[in-house]
């Protein structure tokens, strides 16, 4: 049974994904540096509406480019920090970044769809209910990250393709950050 987003209040955290989320996803590649991080359209003005809906705002994201030696984790702090910055200057605020810099391989329980970034957030923010949770995601993992912590979840994409495949992982879709929040403020 699918709960609904007509219940989400205050009470309520919000997960999001970081690349094809929140910004550009290069494609076959990582943002190593602040220049080649590029926000989707619309996404800072998305967080501001969902900071007035939801509790926490929190980023989980896999930065397995750190572990592949392509970036540091001074670069990472440093593009989030910009993000972070150009956020306020918007009216918008994170929470916590959470991320994990190990690579696939490596199966490391904070690697998504591991739950270690969620359990990570609980632990600093001891009132956040998986249960009253939305997961924002662009990939399969995303999905399957906010399921096995019993999360509402919502696959953002361009492409249907996954949603019609992957039903029982999906509970919502929208094309992309801004439209979820537009249409959480007209509920």
């Amino acid at each position: 049974m699918i709960r609904s987003l007509k219940n989400i209040d205050k009470e309520w955290s919000l997960f999001l994904d970081r690349d094809g989320v929140i910004n550009e996803r290069p494609e076959n590649d990582y943002v190593k540096t602040t220049s080649e991080f590029v926000f989707i359209e619309n996404v800072p003005q998305a967080i501001q509406s969902l900071n007035k809906i939801f509790k926490y705002t929190f980023i989980v994201t896999n930065q397995q480019g750190i572990g592949k030696g392509l970036m540091t984790v001074s670069d990472l702090e440093l593009i989030h920090k910009n993000m972070t910055d150009d956020l306020i200057k918007a009216g918008a605020e994170i929470n916590e970044i959470f991320y994990c810099p190990n690579k696939k391989e490596d199966n490391s329980i904070l690697r998504k769809p591991n739950v270690g970034m969620a359990l990570s957030a609980r632990k600093k923010y001891p009132n956040v209910n998986f249960k009253k949770s939305v997961m924002v995601g662009d990939s399969l993992t995303d999905m399957q990250f906010g399921k096995r912590l019993k999360m509402l979840t919502v696959f953002v994409s361009s492409d249907k393709t996954d949603v019609k495949n992957n039903s029982k992982l999906i509970d919502f879709y929208f094309k992309s950050l801004y439209d979820f929040s537009l249409h959480l403020n007209h509920l």
